[in-house]
């Protein structure tokens, strides 16, 4: 069970493991603000809400332009796991302009591949191909993107992540 830590501008920070977020609120310096129903934390010295969002006592600044990591499963979490070029389901990633051509490791050149795509296009480039990009590739965007952690999702997180969007 994992727990959305916010600031006190409201602004998502991370996601830490709900015996963290217990012991930053036993020790006050955060306050639940939502808790997971019927699941208590039992201790030497009673129970205890299990929290899903906890809310710093304190301010702490978010900061500004926190640049997303390129990463193989990022790109293709991006890209809801289907390639770029057929649609079917992507396992790998593919340099729309290649490596050897000074392409670069970045969003705007990475998309989801499937693998006979991949081997199909080679050293090549899609206009070379005759292909179609069926998205622009991107850097991402949200809380989902900016907060650690946050890839998983719990219900009750969406409404803070969706004001960090």
């Amino acid at each position: 069970m994992r727990t959305l830590v916010l600031n006190a501008g409201y602004e998502p920070l991370a996601v830490v493991s709900f015996k963290r977020a217990l012991v930053l609120v036993m020790n006050e310096k955060a306050t639940v603000i939502e808790l997971v129903e019927g699941e208590p934390v039992w201790g030497a010295r009673g129970s205890y809400d299990r929290p899903a969002v906890i809310l710093l006592t304190r301010y702490v600044r978010v900061p500004g332009g926190r640049r997303i990591p390129v990463t193989r499963r990022g790109v293709l979490r991006r890209d809801a796991h289907r390639c770029g070029y057929c649609g079917k389901s992507a396992s790998t990633i593919d340099h729309i302009l290649p490596r050897s051509r000074g392409g670069a490791d970045s969003w705007e050149n990475l998309v989801a591949c499937c693998l006979r795509c991949n081997n199909l296009k080679g050293d090549r480039t899609p206009e070379e191909m005759r292909w179609d990009l069926r998205l622009v590739p991107n850097a991402p965007r949200g809380g989902q993107w900016t907060v650690r952690g946050a890839d998983r999702t719990d219900p009750r997180w969406e409404p803070y992540l969706a004001l960090a969007a």
